[in-house]
């Protein structure tokens, strides 16, 4: 190839340009549209049990039936598959048969929380509060000083469940939990900032007016009154609960701009609800088209709803049966774009991030080829191959996309569902949406990085 002189730099430099001065003026509706249908489903899905209701309703309204296994499907019919409440799968089938592989794309729908102790609910000096257990990594002292919401499910020994949702509209009670004043903080401030707030301490006060009677633990006793009038649950039951508290913050546009959106919960619900919008969106496509939302990322990958376990693999078994496939030849053809966020270059913290090779908000879709910490460990690692796929297909239709690593090489890192996918013979790579402040009770993302992550997985659905 024979490179003019005065095209020698746009040739052989790479050179990454802000997406808003690559986006059509056609586009900008699209975006808007796409990030308020977003911020809807932010504010509606709080914990993965409410997300799977939510993409359950909408998958329905778009024409998804539960999936059975023992009846015959043909190209173009949609089907899913709940998991325990929450997780959740849906696939549209494409034209070729499962032997040629599947497109998968994977997010997961769990958050960093506090989720409520088994016996939480206790009485001290006339205040009444509910012990908690944090899930996920959290820096501890974000949570305090700030409004709490409760969520979640009671079973009783009856087996009815009770859905619990507490503070999330406007005229609802909040909760908090609280801290030291700057006055009588001496002590506490000389302590690094993981010790001065303690996972033992992060105890949610819910009550301070006495039951009227002469008994013991009278706020308490007032406490459980109203919560056995709102919902017929007693103190034993939270045995048998999963409650937990979100920040009680609604999402909203951030900048005079309106150019960045802020909120609770978008790692990784930004990434699941554009696979969401891409699978309900797409129509008999090539492939088998599969959207997963799985549980338990944030602690591992584990457990039951996680994507460790074998329910993935007993759905693709399930539709692989239908056709006579055997599961391991329609894995290894097939491709899976593991959908998580990346960490957004902070200019106000330069010193944890290489930049040349850090997301930034507004250059689009952040491609990961591995995760992982320091010397690459628990990663995949696409291969070089897979990139290539990747960016030629991004390229090709359009959309903005950067490459992105998970800060200096020694300073730490993270993980995402790759692995796992990649462990059952599944080419997989990483791509999400870029975020500022990452884990912590109010996340920051660009509406153009939003629009761009669900740009991408529709793409790959539709190759």
């Amino acid at each position: 190839m024979v490179i003019k002189m005065e095209n020698m730099r746009d040739t052989l430099f790479f050179n990454p340009k802000n997406g808003y001065d690559r986006l059509p003026a056609d586009e900008r509706l699209k975006l808007e549209e796409y990030c308020a249908e977003y911020m809807h489903f932010l504010n509606e899905a709080r914990t993965e049990r409410e997300a799977v209701r939510f993409a359950v309703r909408a998958a329905e309204e778009a024409g998804f039936r539960p999936f059975d296994p023992t009846a015959a499907l043909k190209p173009g019919d949609r089907v899913y598959r709940v998991n325990r409440s929450k997780a959740l799968i849906l696939a549209v089938i494409g034209r070729q048969s499962l032997s040629e592989g599947a497109v998968i794309a994977g997010a997961h729908i769990d958050s960093p929380r506090l989720d409520l102790k088994q016996i939480p609910l206790y009485e001290q000096d006339e205040l009444c509060y509910l012990r908690t257990h944090y899930y996920g990594g959290i820096k501890k002292y974000q949570w305090v000083t700030i409004p709490l919401e409760l969520h979640g499910t009671v079973v009783l020994k009856s087996g009815e469940s009770i859905d619990v949702t507490l503070g999330r509209e406007k005229d609802e009670p909040k909760f908090v939990i609280t801290d030291l004043l700057p006055h009588l903080a001496a002590d506490q401030m000389k302590k690094t900032m993981s010790e001065g707030i303690t996972g033992e301490g992060l105890n949610i006060l819910i009550g301070s007016v006495p039951y009227a009677d002469d008994g013991k633990d009278r706020v308490k006793l007032a406490v459980l009154s109203l919560l056995n009038d709102a919902y017929g649950i007693t103190e034993e039951d939270f045995l048998s609960a999963e409650l937990t508290a979100v920040p009680a913050f609604d999402v909203c546009e951030i900048g005079i701009d309106r150019s960045m959106i802020g909120g609770y919960g978008h790692d990784d619900r930004v990434c699941a609800f554009a696979e969401l919008r891409a699978v309900l969106d797409v129509r008999e496509p090539e492939k088998t088209c599969v959207c997963v939302l799985a549980d338990k990322e944030e602690t591992g990958s584990d457990g039951v709803t996680g994507m460790q376990s074998a329910a993935f693999d007993c759905f693709m078994e399930d539709l692989c049966a239908l056709q006579g496939v055997p599961t391991r030849r329609c894995f290894e053809k097939s491709f899976c774009l593991s959908a998580d966020v990346t960490a957004a270059f902070d200019p106000l913290y330069p010193e944890v991030s290489e930049k040349r090779s850090e997301s930034k908000l507004n250059y689009g879709m952040g491609i990961c080829k591995f995760t992982g910490a320091r010397g690459k460990s628990s990663t995949s690692d696409a291969s070089a191959e897979l990139v290539s796929y990747v960016r030629t297909l991004f390229d090709r239709v359009g959309v903005v996309w950067q490459l992105s690593e998970m800060g200096k090489v020694d300073q730490g890192g993270g993980g995402t569902i790759a692995k796992y996918m990649a462990n059952r013979n599944i080419d997989t790579i990483d791509a999400g949406v870029p975020v500022l402040s990452m884990h912590a009770p109010f996340e920051l993302v660009s509406k153009f990085d939003c629009y761009m992550a669900y740009r991408g997985i529709l793409a790959a659905y539709s190759a």
